[in-house]
């Protein structure tokens, strides 16, 4: 799995699982906070559609953090004000890249929780239809 895959379903998750898979790695390796978990503003690139060209949507607030475990780096950004989650995915970050054997157990727990995640959206898509109006059989 993908780093920025692996990131998007823990922060969609909520942080429960990265909090789980960072206590793990947490209680078996010692880590160093090499920055501690602080605010940022970094810029949103979008593509405008119709010419395909790239330009600067604005800002946003994110929480970075950076850990280091077994000479690993490991990075973790977040969008908002959200410390904790940040430094974990730091740490997750370091595992993987430092290859420690806990991360095989994970593939399992991160392919549940992008399944909890895709099935929510179905959930949250159904219930947005729900209210959609059929403007061809209104009457006027």
């Amino acid at each position: 799995m993908k780093r920025k895959q692996r990131t998007e379903i823990l922060i969609q998750e909520g942080g429960t699982l990265a909090k789980e898979l960072a206590e793990i790695v947490t209680g078996n390796y010692k880590y160093l906070e090499i920055k501690a978990p602080h605010y940022g503003l970094t810029m949103i690139k979008m593509r405008e559609t119709a010419k395909k060209s790239l330009f600067y949507l604005g800002e946003v607030l994110v929480t970075e953090a950076k850990v280091e475990i077994n000479r690993t780096i490991g990075l973790g950004i977040v969008i908002g004000m959200e410390e904790e989650l940040a430094k974990h995915l730091a740490i997750i970050d370091a595992a993987y890249r430092a290859d420690l054997p806990e991360t095989v157990a994970w593939k399992e727990k991160l392919k549940a929780a992008a399944e909890r995640n895709n099935q929510q959206k179905v959930k949250e898509q159904v219930d947005i239809l729900k209210t959609k109006v059929n403007f061809e059989t209104m009457e006027v």
